[in-house]
């Protein structure tokens, strides 16, 4: 058998699961220690570890149906890497045992196991690796430790901020300032989340020709406060259907932060600006509580990533409703 052999057949298969090859092997290593049972150095951990996982790959098509569409989107993304990454084990050339292979179960689990629990590293090479005890530390806004590989390949774990007795030992798992991710990839939603993605997916194109990502396009959790680029993105869409050259005069200004000139069509637009703005914020709390809805209709017995399900949609949904306040306050 021959991983790079698996490894053509993904990337034939999808050139964008390139990037991703890291995370392929280190699945079919998890894979290969798993067929030795005990005989693996690493039985002790591989059993220690949870056998049900709450993220998008875990999910079924009914939880899908009760998400809004950025984590859909995410949580979809990962579920397809997952197949592509399958079809490429089944195509005979890495030497795992059939029955390893086709166990639907236990080749998910292994998905999870190196999708959430890796490291990854950059010198000499990029790889993600996994060190038992290392891959236990809980994800905080604020980590105190940190996780570093030496040329040798051991892990070293140092604090990088004073850590009472008794205190957990965290880590950051991605960017605190937008959750979704965090949620489709892991799982969870942390307990000190300050912002979220204002989920205006239907603006992409104007996110990536300002040069904005969705951490730049924030409401705050706390107050529902709007970040500038948020308001960026919606005039420029008002712009570009209405004004092409105001739309590229307002591109220039964005693009070389000329301050005065933006605000200039901030101030002249401000009311169909704002209103497009409430025109998403009442969709997206429409959409929010509609899903919701459906997820509380689901046996738990059955559908056990409900509540996870719902405690996204309700952060969503508590934040959307404090911005709605804040745009009706402003005319």
């Amino acid at each position: 058998g021959s991983l790079e052999a698996a490894e053509n057949a993904l990337v034939a298969m999808d050139q964008g699961t390139a990037r991703r090859l890291p995370l392929f092997r280190l699945m079919v290593k998890i894979l290969a220690e798993y067929e030795k049972g005990e005989e693996s150095p690493w039985f002790p951990w591989l059993n220690s570890l949870p056998r049900r996982f709450y993220n998008g790959v875990s999910m079924t098509d009914a939880c899908f149906e009760c998400l809004p569409p950025y984590a859909a989107i995410l949580s979809m993304n990962e579920r397809n890497t997952y197949s592509r990454f399958v079809n490429a084990i089944r195509k005979g050339f890495v030497p795992l045992n059939p029955e390893t292979i086709n166990d639907d179960g236990v080749v998910k689990w292994a998905y999870n196991v190196a999708l959430t629990r890796f490291h990854e590293i950059w010198e000499p090479s990029r790889q993600k690796l996994i060190a038992p005890m290392a891959d236990m530390f809980n994800h905080n806004t604020n980590p105190n430790v940190e996780i570093t590989v030496d040329p040798q390949g051991n892990f070293l774990v140092n604090t990088i901020a004073d850590v009472q007795p008794g205190s957990p030992l965290t880590i950051s798992l991605g960017d605190p300032t937008n959750p979704t991710p965090l949620f489709a990839q892991y799982g969870f939603l942390y307990d000190d989340c300050k912002t979220i993605f204002c989920k205006a997916i239907h603006l992409e194109q104007q996110i990536q020709d300002l040069g904005y990502d969705f951490k730049d396009l924030l409401f705050q959790t706390e107050t529902g406060e709007i970040a500038p680029q948020v308001w960026d993105i919606f005039l420029y869409k008002i712009l570009q259907d209405n004004d092409q050259n105001a739309a590229d005069q307002f591109y220039v200004a964005c693009k070389t932060n000329d301050e005065d000139t933006k605000q200039q069509y901030h101030d002249y637009y401000f009311q169909y600006t704002l209103q497009d703005l409430k025109n998403h914020v009442y969709s997206i709390l429409g959409e929010v509580d509609q899903l919701t809805m459906k997820a509380q209709s689901y046996d738990l017995e059955t559908h056990p990533r409900v509540p996870v399900i719902v405690a996204h949609n309700n952060l969503v949904r508590d934040t959307f409703s404090m911005t709605q306040q804040l745009l009706e306050a402003m005319g």
